[in-house]
């Protein structure tokens, strides 16, 4: 693979959160291959239709599930198509982030759902060797 493949930021995987986003729960967005390690950057969700003010979820490793964002709302997912970008918020003192290692399992975790309607997530980060 040529580095700049490597070393980018790039679209890691695209996943259907359940089949609505009204059932709590976590769902696998990447595992991270062998040989590799990886630091994630940000997802997209992408909602099918009003997901209502309800909806709050997580991002992370097994486990921990907040190790990437912690908890976020989706109340302004207000319809189809709609989407948020997800991602540590950035403050004063640097967000502290994780490096992956091969094996790991990152998921989305449904803590509290919204109406019954589906979700995608874009997941984005960068592989490195490991």
């Amino acid at each position: 693979m040529p580095k700049l493949e490597e070393s980018a930021i790039a679209l890691l995987s695209t996943t259907t959160v359940t089949t609505n986003l009204s059932a709590t729960g976590a769902t696998t967005l990447y595992t991270v291959p062998i040989g590799k390690t990886c630091i994630l950057d940000h997802a997209y969700l992408t909602a099918g239709g009003n997901v209502d003010a309800n909806l709050a979820f997580t991002i992370g490793q097994v486990g921990a599930l907040t190790d990437f964002v912690g908890t976020t709302n989706g109340d302004n997912l207000d319809a189809a198509n709609d989407c948020i970008l997800v991602a540590p918020i950035p403050q004063a003192t640097p967000t502290t982030q994780k490096q992956y290692t091969a094996g790991e399992i990152i998921q989305i975790n449904i803590a509290v759902g919204g109406n019954a309607v589906s979700g995608i997530v874009d997941l984005y980060g960068m592989e490195k060797d490991a």
